[in-house]
């Protein structure tokens, strides 16, 4: 099962820079250089060090995560802001050991993969609500 992964891996995935800030105090900040682009995978996954490093409060606890293979996990769950380029939003991250953009992030941030140029790009305006006019 391991090729399939890998084989998925390099066919379909890439790897994107983003700056993460502390919400309260925007000066503790630091650079992610390599993070998974990952539209599989609803939330964003920081490594907690670096975290704990921008004093990230844990403000949700052991929140079910359902991973790839199947297995179960509880992860804290904290909020943070995410810029990749000029793009910016504010989203909950998951307390981990690797380091994923997830969907969540990417719809916030207002971008969308390009899966042949393997890059992310402007997804264009903002949806507005439904006209109600009959």
């Amino acid at each position: 099962m391991a090729w399939l992964w890998e084989r998925q891996v390099a066919m379909g995935t890439f790897y994107t820079q983003c700056k993460v800030e502390n919400i309260v105090d925007r000066t503790q900040s630091a650079i992610l250089p390599k993070l998974l682009v990952d539209t599989g995978s609803d939330y964003t996954w920081i490594p907690a060090k670096t975290l704990e490093g921008l004093n990230i409060n844990r403000e949700k606890k052991d929140v079910p995560f359902v991973m790839a293979n199947g297995q179960m996990i509880t992860r804290s769950v904290g909020f943070i802001i995410i810029r990749i380029d000029k793009f910016f939003t504010v989203d909950e991250v998951v307390f981990a050991d690797m380091a994923i953009l997830g969907a969540r992030t990417l719809e916030g941030l207002n971008l969308m993969v390009d899966a042949k140029r393997k890059k992310l790009v402007a997804a264009g305006p903002y949806l507005a609500a439904a006209s109600l006019i009959t």
